[in-house]
């Protein structure tokens, strides 16, 4: 893609490559949101169902409007995540790429992460605006989508990971769970984590805490639709009003960084944790220097971040730390809150780093 500049001075093959990252990055979000419409209506899991196929026969699979169909198939093929013989004008999708797209089973399905897009872009002119004044954009402003979004991408990760990688870096915290401990989950969102703790320690009483009532409705509907037995309870409180020294073990997954008030919330967990207690904290695997977050990877969160996580905060005067707070925030964060024990746990993990805190 070639165009003449006015600046002499300009190095035109640096503008050229440029631009065409400019066209890369402009439909990739195009194309993002028709990976929403093709995870919402089913048409992954319809193609990952077939082997070879025509568009008739992915029409009859799905009952959708063949002529939408065919548009938002070649933008598969455009980007090479459907392949197409043209000879034969068929379709496949490959297992490798139906994955991530098609099976919410897998540790790094995508499809909650198409929702959270879509549900963002409704919210993108009101973020616009808090840049001028400074202030943001409140939690409940956000669609339902955005909130589920978020469950069916974590809920993949807890499923696939906390018991069988993360907790077990914790063997003490392992045995007072089949024992029998009380544990509270902070900020647990529609409830996936919380869910996952309560059925695999059936002798442990867990407690799933949050200030957004539309999280925990659809979280006490997962926790029935799950089979979690009664073990497992949700109540909306403000978690910076812990009851003091209760708990066995407290979680918050990716809560911290999202808080109006983390110093606060920190010691609220610090002071409610029994005294041999352990707080267990899950954030984002990222520097809080954007130099070493110069990836696919930063350039996601640290859109996400603007977005939501630190928008919300401001929006109710608060810290506004961002998704991007790294190791060394959440260390410095913790003595601020008293806790006398700060260990970040062995866990390789793309996503989540996790810190293991004692009061």
């Amino acid at each position: 893609m070639k165009g003449k500049t006015a600046c002499a001075d300009l190095d035109q093959s640096k503008v050229d490559q440029f631009v065409e990252r400019l066209l890369s990055d402009s439909a990739t979000v195009m194309h993002g949101l028709l990976c929403y419409v093709g995870d919402r209506l089913g048409i992954f899991s319809a193609m990952a169902k077939l082997d070879t196929f025509t568009l008739d026969q992915l029409a009859a699979a799905t009952k959708l409007n063949q002529r939408y169909l065919q548009e938002w198939l070649g933008s598969m093929v455009a980007a090479k995540y459907v392949d197409y013989d043209a000879s034969k004008k068929t379709y496949c999708f490959p297992k490798e790429h139906a994955l991530p797209l098609a099976d919410d089973s897998f540790p790094y399905f995508f499809g909650g992460i198409f929702q959270q897009i879509a549900a963002l872009a409704k919210v993108t002119p009101q973020v616009a605006e808090s840049f001028k004044t400074g202030k943001g954009v409140k939690q409940d402003q956000y669609s339902a989508d955005l909130f589920e979004g978020i469950e069916r991408t974590s809920g993949s990760w807890y499923k696939n990971q906390l018991i069988q990688n993360w907790l077990p870096t914790m063997p003490d915290v392992i045995q007072k769970l089949q024992a029998g401990a009380k544990v509270c989950d902070v900020g647990c969102g529609c409830g996936q984590a919380a869910i996952v703790l309560a059925k695999a320690f059936p002798k442990s009483e867990v407690l799933g805490f949050d200030n957004h009532d539309g999280s925990l409705e659809r979280a006490k509907q997962n926790a029935t639709t799950s089979g979690a037995g009664g073990n497992l309870k949700f109540q909306v409180i403000d978690c910076t009003k812990l009851p003091s020294q209760q708990f066995d073990l407290i979680t918050a997954f990716d809560v911290i960084h999202d808080s109006v008030a983390p110093v606060d919330l920190l010691k609220s967990i610090q002071q409610a944790l029994k005294d041999d207690g352990t707080f267990l904290m899950v954030e984002m695997n990222v520097s809080n220097d954007v130099a070493e977050n110069i990836s696919d990877m930063g350039k996601l969160l640290y859109s996400i971040s603007t977005l939501y996580c630190m928008t919300t905060s401001l929006a109710e005067g608060g810290a506004g730390i961002g998704a991007l707070m790294g190791e060394s925030k959440a260390r410095e964060l913790a003595i601020q809150a008293g806790f006398r024990e700060f260990r970040r746990l062995p866990i390789e993990d793309p996503f989540s780093a996790l810190y293991e805190l004692k009061p």
